[in-house]
C-alpha cells in the first residue's frame, strides 16, 4: 500500500543576504556568500528549495583572547597576528568567512583606538579573500566610535557588522548605510524586540536585505532549548510571509558553547565524562548542529575539529533524496 506524503505549503521563504564584494562590485572579496533564502523549514528538500548551504565563520580576535588552553592550541603560532591567524582559518580549517572581533578597543582592556581597529580590519582583508563579519568590544561607546572607522576604511567591502542592539543601533545602522555593509541586528531571546530591532533599522533607511537577525542562543545544556524556540518561531514567521522576521539568522556557537564547564573542566575533575579534548571538541559541533536544525544560516565558531564535523554534517544534511 503506498504511503502519501504529506507535505507542507508555505506562502513565502526566508530573504537573501549577500555578505562581501569583489571588484566588479566595488570590493576586493574574492567571491561572496549568500545566506537565507529557504522556502521550507531547515533541510526539508522534498517541500521547498533550501537555496544556500548554511556557511561557517571561524572566529579571530584582535588580541589574545581568553580562551581554554586546549582551544588556543591550533592558533599558538599566529595568536597575535589576527591576520596570519584569519589566513590559517581558512587556508588549513576550511572557514567560509572570518568572524573578527575587536576585542581590543574595550576601555578596560587594550583600550585599541578606532584607528588602530581599522588597520587590522584592512590587515585581515589584504590577508584572505573571503567575506568577513566584524563585531566590537560590546562597550557601546566605544562601539559606535570603532564600527565608524571600520565601516569607512572598508568601504565597498560589504562587511557583515555588529552589533546592532535596541538601545544602541542608530551609529552603527547610518555606518552601513553609508559605506554599504549589511548589519547583525541581536536582541535578547526576545521575538518581540528582534522584530521591533528590524523595523527600527528598515525606517532608518537601511533595506531588508542587508539585515541579519543574532536571536541570542544557549549551548549545549545551557538554554540552547529555549534559544530553539525562539529561532523557530523566526523561521515559521518568515514562512508566513512576515517580512520583519524574514531575515537569515547567524548563531554564536563558539562563544556560548565554550562557556559551558563540559567544555572547559578537565577529567580529572569529573571521571565519568571522558576527555576534555574530544568532550569540547563535541560540545562545540552539538551546539551547532542542533542550530541548523532550526535554522541557523551563518555559525560563528571557534574549534577547528568541531567546524570540520559541522561542514561535514552540512554536506550531509544538503544532499536531497526527494
Amino acid at each position: 500500500m503506498a504511503v502519501a506524503i504529506v507535505k507542507e505549503k508555505w506562502q513565502s521563504r526566508v530573504g537573501q543576504v549577500v555578505i562581501g564584494a569583489t571588484p566588479e562590485q566595488g570590493g576586493t572579496r574574492t567571491h561572496t556568500i549568500t545566506i537565507g533564502g529557504d522556502s521550507t523549514l531547515p533541510f526539508l528538500h522534498f517541500e521547498g528549495e533550501v537555496v544556500n548551504r548554511p556557511a561557517v565563520a571561524m572566529e579571530v580576535n584582535d588580541v589574545e583572547p581568553d580562551w581554554h588552553p586546549l582551544l588556543k592550541e591550533p592558533f599558538m603560532d599566529v595568536i597575535n597576528d589576527p591576520a596570519a591567524w584569519a589566513k590559517k582559518c581558512v587556508e588549513e580549517f576550511g572557514a567560509d568567512l572570518i568572524y573578527l572581533k575587536l576585542t581590543g578597543a574595550h576601555p578596560e582592556g587594550a583600550n585599541r583606538t578606532p584607528e588602530q581597529c581599522a588597520q587590522t580590519v584592512k590587515d585581515v582583508l589584504a590577508a584572505v579573500g573571503v567575506p568577513l563579519v566584524i563585531v566590537g568590544c560590546e562597550d557601546d561607546d566605544k562601539d559606535n566610535e570603532v564600527m565608524a572607522a571600520v565601516a569607512e576604511a572598508a568601504a565597498g567591502e560589504n562587511l557583515l557588522l555588529g552589533l546592532a542592539q535596541q538601545d544602541n543601533y542608530k551609529s552603527i545602522v547610518a555606518a552601513c548605510m553609508v559605506h554599504k555593509h549589511s548589519i547583525i541586528a541581536r536582541s535578547p531571546l526576545d521575538i518581540n524586540i528582534c522584530k521591533q530591532l528590524n523595523i527600527l533599522i528598515n525606517e532608518m533607511g537601511l533595506p531588508l536585505d542587508k539585515i541579519v537577525i543574532d536571536p541570542m542562543i544557549g549551548g549545549l545544556g545551557f538554554g540552547i532549548e529555549y534559544a530553539y524556540s525562539i529561532m523557530e518561531r523566526a523561521r515559521l514567521g518568515s514562512l508566513v510571509n512576515d517580512k520583519m522576521l524574514a531575515m537569515p539568522m547567524v548563531c554564536t556557537v563558539g562563544y556560548e558553547a565554550n562557556r559551558a564547564k563540559e567544555a572547559n573542566v578537565d577529567v580529572d575533575e569529573f571521571p565519568g565524562w571522558g576527555e576534555l579534548k574530544d568532550r569540547a571538541i563535541l560540545w562545540e559541533a552539538m551546539t551547532a548542529t542542533t542550530l541548523l536544525q532550526t535554522g541557523a544560516s551563518l555559525l560563528l565558531m571557534r574549534n577547528p575539529e568541531a567546524v570540520r564535523l559541522v561542514k561535514k554534517n552540512i554536506d550531509e544534511l544538503m544532499v536531497s533524496n526527494a
